[in-house]
């Protein structure tokens, strides 16, 4: 039950530090309503982290994040890249071999963003299209008919499904990401591979019920420091779920690299199952 050295790791969910990091949440901002999120709060679910990253002064990002990689035994990672996402494009030029993308969608743009999602695939090679439910303005439970023709075109483009599911950690309410709603996905979308992120707590057991019940349901540990991984995922892991399972970091958005990979170890993953968290399932369910 040891974690292994040298396994080259797939990240699921990483970004890249910089000045522009103040950004990355104002999409949401119309939906904070408590002063202390508006006001205070670096990231919107501060309370929950403790020593967000705060990196700066470095004279090139891309580079100083592929050598924190390097560090930590990452081989590859998941950016989140768009039109306007100048960093994650000069990444994804400079460095193909380590880095690959996923877009976050918004399906109140219609037929718009199924058409966008198709470009980007052409355009950028996008291994995945991630959601944020309760973070959409306005929001848009995961079993919505506004989410099907995306879902239509995921299933054609053979592109896994990776929504937030569970209560989010931003002040926003949690409807749109419980997690009973992704059952009626799984079941008229057999086709469509879908990775929950964020945690599905607090139903962790059921979440565990859905992947035994549908093959094309599995789970990524993105947000969570490792300490913290819910006991039914790391039981399901060891047992019938260890195709199911997949490793998502959190860095820079609230966690650092050391903080996982000190943590990691500790994971009390069977000796089989490793390989598959840390790298093999990725590797299957994403195509790389």
């Amino acid at each position: 039950m040891t974690m292994p050295a040298g396994i080259g790791v797939i990240d699921l969910m990483l970004n890249i530090p910089g000045e522009h990091t103040g950004q990355w949440y104002d999409f949401m901002r119309p939906l904070l309503l408590d002063t202390e999120s508006r006001e205070q709060f670096r990231m919107p679910a501060q309370y929950m982290f403790k020593d967000v990253p705060r990196i700066e002064g470095k004279e090139d990002y891309v580079a100083w994040t592929v050598a924190e990689m390097d560090r930590h035994g990452i081989e590859r990672a998941m950016l989140g890249i768009d039109d306007d996402n100048l960093v994650t494009q000069d990444a994804l030029r400079r460095f193909p071999e380590r880095f690959f993308c996923s877009y976050e969608a918004n399906p109140n743009n219609g037929m718009d963003e199924v058409r966008k999602i198709r470009r980007l695939q052409r355009e950028y090679g996008i291994k995945a299209v991630t959601a944020f439910p309760s973070g959409l303005c306005p929001q848009v439970p995961v079993n919505d008919k506004k989410w099907y023709p995306v879902y239509a075109a995921l299933v054609d483009l053979d592109l896994p499904f990776c929504p937030c599911l569970g209560v989010p950690g931003p002040r926003l309410p949690m409807e749109p990401q419980r997690v009973e709603l992704i059952d009626e996905v799984c079941w008229f979308f057999p086709e469509l591979k879908i990775v929950a992120r964020h945690g599905c707590e607090p139903w962790t057991a059921l979440a565990v019920k859905l992947m035994l019940k549908y093959p094309n349901l599995h789970y990524m540990t993105s947000a969570f420091a490792p300490r913290f991984y819910p006991r039914d995922i790391i039981e399901f892991a060891n047992t019938r779920g260890a195709r199911k399972i997949l490793y998502a970091g959190y860095f820079p958005m609230g966690l650092s690299l050391e903080r996982i990979f000190a943590e990691m170890p500790s994971v009390p993953l069977r000796d089989e199952v490793w390989p598959l968290f840390l790298r093999e399932n990725a590797i299957r369910v994403f195509k790389l």
